[in-house]
């Protein structure tokens, strides 16, 4: 898509002058940072599954694990998504243990339409359990769909010149769940990915291209500007440039530097009791419990939350044991001043 502030060719082919489709810019180039033959961009992740159900597998059998029957925020459930989309849910294992001959019981016994994995982006089961990847769910003869949630593009992060940091290592990343047998995956581009929100069906060109015609894939659309914004996230995971997506230049601070930062913040604010401090920062907004991310901030005894909200700007903390704490690593270093002058007036 080429736009700038006034102009955008969101359904405009500037090769033949004709109406084109919107689904083709993003889309494209979401597929290609994936290694998907294609990809549909919807409003969320909750549509892409919506959508992927209803038309993939609506009147038929969808096989899921019960350790895999979350409820996502909102209040939002696996199965009363999937009862939405008029897809028979058939449930396999028990909360903790779930084996493939589980499915491949259920395969035989429904001939189901598809096969769901569900990521457990908000929880984790601990303990004596046992689920089944998507390599040994993908041999037995029907689609699978891997819901990964949070949006880790690739497990490799080529867009990072370290390399992958530690904390996503248990994470499913989107490329390496297509590479191990995944006929579609669907993920959010507003969390580990690092754009606006939306949704994404990414694999098997043929299914994408049925979820794109079903009515519904109307109704779930995302507009112009969501769409631009999602081109230029993908554009930088091609180029390998992960200092122009926001949540990766920042998730990619070493401590000392924002350490550093916190110690210049401290005397810059001028105020008693405000102390440089360790802390956790927690990526993907809570959609990857668990994993924690070592940070330096401020902090200062009392709550002060609502004093600073109140600024101009607003500045967001979190209480914790009783102190205010502002993680740095949630703080682009242009806004620095700002912090120390909210510290100054409000706290």
């Amino acid at each position: 898509m080429v736009q700038d502030a006034r102009y955008a060719n969101l359904e405009l082919d500037l090769g033949t002058g004709r109406r084109g489709s919107r689904r083709h810019h993003a889309g494209a180039l979401l597929a290609r940072a994936a290694g998907a033959e294609d990809a549909l961009v919807v409003n969320n992740c909750a549509a892409a599954v919506l959508l992927v159900l209803t038309a993939l597998a609506a009147d038929r059998a969808v096989v899921v694990s019960r350790g895999e029957l979350v409820e996502i925020g909102g209040g939002f459930r696996v199965p009363e998504v999937m009862a939405q989309s008029g897809a028979r849910l058939v449930e396999v294992g028990t909360t903790n243990r779930t084996r493939r001959a589980d499915y491949a019981e259920a395969v035989a016994a429904h001939d189901p339409a598809l096969l769901l994995k569900v990521h457990q982006s908000n929880y984790r089961i601990v303990g004596f359990t046992e689920d089944v990847g998507v390599p040994a769910l993908a041999g037995l003869g029907v689609p699978v769909v891997a819901d990964v949630g949070s949006g880790l593009l690739d497990s490799a992060t080529p867009w990072l010149e370290g390399g992958p940091p530690a904390w996503v290592a248990d994470e499913p990343a989107v490329r390496q769940t297509l590479a191990g047998g995944a006929a579609l995956v669907t993920f959010s581009c507003d969390k580990l990915l690092g754009g606006p929100q939306a949704g994404v069906i990414a694999g098997r060109a043929d299914l994408v291209e049925r979820c794109a015609r079903h009515p519904l894939a109307r109704a779930l659309r995302p507009g112009g500007l969501v769409l631009g914004a999602l081109q230029g996230t993908a554009l930088a995971y091609l180029r390998r440039d992960g200092d122009a997506i926001p949540f990766w230049r920042m998730a990619a601070l070493p401590v000392e530097r924002l350490r550093a930062r916190a110690e210049a913040l401290a005397e810059a604010a001028g105020r008693p009791g405000v102390e440089v401090v360790d802390c956790e920062s927690i990526p993907g907004g809570g959609s990857v419990p668990g994993l924690v991310m070592a940070s330096a901030g401020l902090a200062l005894d009392g709550d002060h939350t609502a004093a600073l909200r109140a600024g101009d700007p607003p500045v967001i903390a979190r209480v914790h044991e009783g102190r205010t704490v502002l993680d740095l690593r949630t703080v682009d270093p242009a806004d620095d001043a700002v912090v120390a002058k909210a510290l100054t007036a409000r706290a």
